[in-house]
């Protein structure tokens, strides 16, 4: 069986294999034979576990044939080849391309240098950087020298080293990605079959969030990997610059990145016992999409200031954000005060309108551009109307494709029928008067983000491959079985408020319950913000830490015939519950489960708002695309209609209103997991 990666995806000519030899056939009678040369010497013997375990080598493009055979025995296994630089599942190069090898600093504050091929590519080097006794991560010039202020620590396998970090950096799938683990170089290299004393034989992967310029452009950073609380326990830390959401925000081409580098790490330093995936903001995003969508490369994931997917609840917030600053600003100034736009809106500040307008640049094809990009090769409708265009839905035109009228990647994104401010209607926040005006003027986005008077009408081709492909996130396949650690530092409350809300983390709760039945597996942590977003200076992000580490590591030991969602709820630390922290100088444990009404005193301290959608009825998982529509129903509203009103709402809704009873049209559960584009 291949074990640093699945055979039909196999990477950069090599792939870690482990031939498993019937009991009563002597280990040294076993013969390998790739593509009808002998690669026996290759592999290693472990009596322990009979079997053969070896690096292979040399792969051609495309199918190689790998044959066993033991005496009369023969066993085949096909494994497909792909290049370094990829692609592999995400389908065809974006193009252009900027490379940043030349921007990407190393420890020691210089850089990679000038790529050595138009895919980006650089050598493979490793560097060496100590932890002092000061506290202070510095670049080790000479390995052979030991500095007078090295620390050491303790790794949770109880290994006491000295606190030296090797850090390989390379090139794959056209990302810069890093590998750091503690490791002293008056020793030999490790090795798949000789590993570092100071790793603990555990892995986190680290994701960098953001979503804005994340496109055409390979990245100046990682998500991280020299944290010395990850370092210092042993963990061993990897990352790559299209696993930092800023600079990519296509999740389906981060989880093939994830996926090449994290084979590069088992064929070069062995397969880890687990593999945690951590990362707030964007990095959630590619957490939760990567454990669902490719099970298997991630085994449980600690998140934070959450968001389930970019494709649903997301960017529908934003569009619709975005739709209502027009319509405040532009279409009706002066009509609603703040605070009726705020109960439009549904958010805890009314500020929050135009900041999370702001953050629907993503939906615009020319207002953020990556520096790198040079400005004529820059989208724009009329100076350059076949330049790159800087939304995400072009960033993502593999899985989407692409208008052949227009060129442009189709868009799942959709408005036919959405009542908005239907729940500050009937609390009597707002007229009817006000409530028909904002329905007929709210109108929609074009394929440019310009508003129009038309609502916006998703593709169809579009909408079906984001639930098919696993875009928008489902919840119940990889995840079923994933423990999560949903970690907040709660900012909702910010002066001009903030795009990470608590609703979006209870949008994935309610998905994992429709779809497993309950939500188990997933914790929340939440506190205030005193210690920035996803910090480890904060002790309950250490404590998230800490007790993944002990459900992972009950989970691993679970050798049981249980289904993954038993066994991953069953094997759950028992002190590990929802709780939050008050926002005393010297916190309180609050225990209590966390729920999206804002029950007990978690709730009132740390309360979660509504989105535009919500408030425009829309069910709290925040997934439906299209909405099914259903004739105007007057027992839904708490005020009433004047004749005139009615019949104008039957022109504003000619084709019905949403009927949020119903799945959305095209919504489907992902049937198959490692989607990818053929």
């Amino acid at each position: 069986m291949a074990l640093s990666a699945r055979p039909e995806l196999v990477t950069a000519n090599d792939v870690l294999v482990t031939a498993e030899v019937p009991r009563d056939k002597p280990l040294d009678g076993v013969r390998l034979k790739l593509n009808g040369a002998d690669v026996t010497g290759s592999f290693r013997a472990d009596a322990s576990t009979h079997t053969l375990t070896g690096l292979v080598d040399r792969l051609g493009p495309g199918r190689n044939h790998l044959v066993a055979t033991a005496g009369p025995l023969r066993d085949q296994l096909v494994l497909t080849n792909h290049p370094a630089t990829g692609p592999v599942i995400s389908g065809p190069h974006e193009q252009p391309y900027a490379c940043t090898t030349d921007k990407f600093r190393l420890v020691d504050g210089s850089t990679l240098g000038a790529p050595l091929d138009p895919d980006c590519s650089v050598a493979t080097r490793v560097d060496y950087a100590y932890r002092s006794t000061a506290g202070r991560t510095k670049p080790l010039p000479d390995p052979a020298t030991r500095p007078a202020d090295l620390a050491t620590t303790t790794t949770i396998t109880g290994e006491t080293v000295p606190f030296l970090i090797r850090i390989e950096t390379g090139t794959l799938n056209r990302s810069i990605y890093q590998i750091a683990m503690l490791h002293d170089p008056a020793t030999d290299d490790p090795t798949y079959s000789q590993r570092s004393p100071g790793w603990n034989e555990r892995l986190i992967y680290t994701f960098g969030g953001g979503c804005r310029r994340g496109w055409y452009t390979q990245g100046t950073d990682t998500g991280g990997v020299l944290d010395p609380q990850m370092l210092g326990r042993g963990y061993a830390v990897a990352s790559a610059s299209l696993n930092v959401f800023g600079n990519n925000c296509n999740d389906l081409l981060a989880a093939e990145t994830m996926m090449m580098v994290k084979e590069r790490f088992v064929e070069r330093y062995g397969d880890p016992l687990f593999t945690i995936g951590w990362g707030s903001s964007g990095g959630s995003y590619q957490s939760h999409q990567i454990a669902d969508n490719y099970p298997g490369l991630l085994d449980g994931i600690v998140v934070g200031r959450s968001f389930p997917d970019v494709a649903s609840a997301t960017n529908i917030t934003l569009f619709d954000a975005r739709l209502l600053e027009h319509y405040f600003t532009e279409v009706a100034p002066g009509a609603f005060s703040q605070e009726e736009q705020r109960q439009v809106a549904g958010f805890l500040r009314w500020q929050s309108i135009r900041n999370l307008s702001d953050g629907a640049k993503r939906l615009d094809p020319v207002a953020e551009f990556p520096d790198e990009l040079p400005a004529e090769l820059r989208y724009h409708p009329q100076t350059n109307p076949g330049g790159a265009r800087a939304d995400v839905y072009d960033h993502t035109a593999n899985v989407y494709g692409r208008d052949p009228a227009t060129g442009f990647a189709r868009r799942p994104l959709d408005n036919v029928g959405v009542q908005y401010g239907l729940a500050a209607l009937n609390s009597g926040a707002i007229s009817t008067q006000q409530f028909l005006d904002l329905n007929e003027g709210i109108g929609g986005l074009d394929l440019d983000a310009v508003p129009t008077t038309a609502r916006t009408s998703a593709d169809p081709i579009a909408r079906n491959a984001a639930y098919r492909t696993g875009r928008v996130l489902f919840g119940g396949a990889g995840l079923a079985g994933t423990p999560i650690i949903d970690y907040r530092s709660y900012s909702e409350d910010a002066a001009n408020g903030d795009i990470h809300m608590m609703t979006h983390g209870f949008a994935t709760r309610a998905r994992l319950e429709a779809a497993n039945g309950d939500a188990d597996n997933q914790v929340f942590l939440v506190e205030d913000s005193r210690y920035g977003g996803f910090s480890l200076t904060s002790p309950t992000l250490r404590y998230a830490l800490t007790s993944m580490e002990e459900w992972l590591t009950a989970l691993v030991g679970d050798d049981s015939a249980l289904p993954a969602h038993q066994k991953v709820v069953r094997t759950k630390p028992a002190e590990l519950t929802d709780a939050c922290w008050s926002r005393d100088a010297a916190p309180r444990k609050i225990v209590q489960r966390l729920t999206a009404d804002n029950a007990g005193e978690c709730g009132q301290l740390f309360p979660a708002y509504s989105t535009p959608r919500l408030v425009a009825g829309a069910p709290l998982p925040d997934d439906v695309v299209t909405c099914h529509r259903k004739a105007v129903a007057w027992s839904d509203y708490s005020v009433s209609f004047s004749p005139a009103e009615r019949e104008r709402m039957s022109r504003i809704f000619p084709s019905g209103v949403c009927d949020w009873t119903k799945p959305g049209v095209g919504q489907q559960p992902l049937r198959d997991t490692w989607p990818a584009v053929k």
